[in-house]
């Protein structure tokens, strides 16, 4: 494991901004950190980077415990925090030479043109910072974020503010970056999620909703809608005593939405209109995106 944490909880005064929280990320992961404004994503950040303690559990980085490992565990880290603060009067090799010796980088010169390369940042490596593009900004945050070549890093919101092309060219770095380290990546962009990451870790609330792999989203079940329609009409509350059923919406006449918190219950809807002489005209299981997902369960 990389990263594991244990009953993490995290309290400010008497507000819970992280409760219980437990989570495995393997090597070479691509994990998406996501939930709504205020779940507790930056928190958890700042605690895996070392910036705030938590409050109780346990949290291991590479092995290393956040709290009595400090140095240890920033040694195994990048981190790409969602403002990128970067020195703009400085040009972008002398930046990648300063931060580089700040980590007492072996080879300072070697290690900098190796990840100019790698981060495509050769075209614009004689250039100050303040005159880059925002695209090669967040270029030149990844670099310096990889400079000391972590095991793990965390990126909060890298491609916020891009436009398409260099939202797209952020995304396949983070790919082929992905192929050899660990990748924590906080975005409210769902289809980033859906693109880039293999598993994703849904917050709510300071509370750990979802913990599954991406690929797996939908025969993992954690919402299914069905649209379904009756010969006739029906009180919605009937259905709402069918296990599993969350939310009833009446579309049109006898059509209903419902959302329900397990893999397929059309059997279950079928009993239930066996049970009130009620005849299914129609039923269609809806596909669950990741949007959909995080809405039902975060609203």
């Amino acid at each position: 494991m990389t990263i594991e944490a244990t009953n993490l909880t995290k309290l400010y005064s008497t507000q819970k901004a992280l409760d219980n929280v437990s989570f495995k990320i393997n090597s070479n992961e691509i994990v998406g950190l996501i939930g709504p404004n205020g779940a507790g994503k930056s928190t958890l950040m700042k605690i895996i980077t070392c910036f705030i303690p938590q409050t109780e559990g346990e949290v291991r980085v590479c092995g290393y415990d956040v709290t009595e490992n400090s140095i240890e565990v920033r040694r195994n880290i990048g981190y790409l925090p969602e403002n990128n603060p970067l020195y703009l009067d400085m040009y972008v090799r002398e930046y990648l030479m300063f931060i580089g010796n700040i980590y007492k980088v072996k080879n300072t010169e070697n290690a900098v043109n190796d990840i100019i390369g790698l981060i495509g940042l050769e075209v614009e490596k004689n250039k100050k910072i303040g005159a880059l593009s925002k695209g090669y900004k967040q270029r030149v945050g990844l670099a310096q974020s990889m400079i000391h070549n972590p095991k793990i890093l965390i990126l909060d919101e890298p491609t916020s503010g891009l436009d398409p092309n260099q939202i797209i060219e952020i995304r396949n770095l983070i790919v082929k970056i992905g192929k050899q380290k660990t990748v924590l990546l906080s975005t409210h962009n769902m289809h980033e999620v859906e693109t880039v990451c293999d598993k994703i870790l849904l917050i709510n609330k300071g509370k750990l909703v979802a913990n599954t792999k991406t690929a797996n989203l939908d025969v993992n079940s954690l919402i299914s809608t069905i649209i379904v329609e009756f010969d006739k009409e029906l009180d919605i509350t009937t259905l709402k005593t069918i296990e599993g059923i969350t939310e009833v919406i009446a579309i049109k006449k006898n059509t209903y939405k419902i959302v329900a918190g397990k893999e397929d219950i059309r059997s279950e809807i079928f009993d239930f209109a066996v049970k009130n002489n009620l005849k299914v005209l129609s039923l269609n299981m809806e596909k669950q995106d990741l949007e959909s997902v995080f809405h039902n369960l975060t609203k």
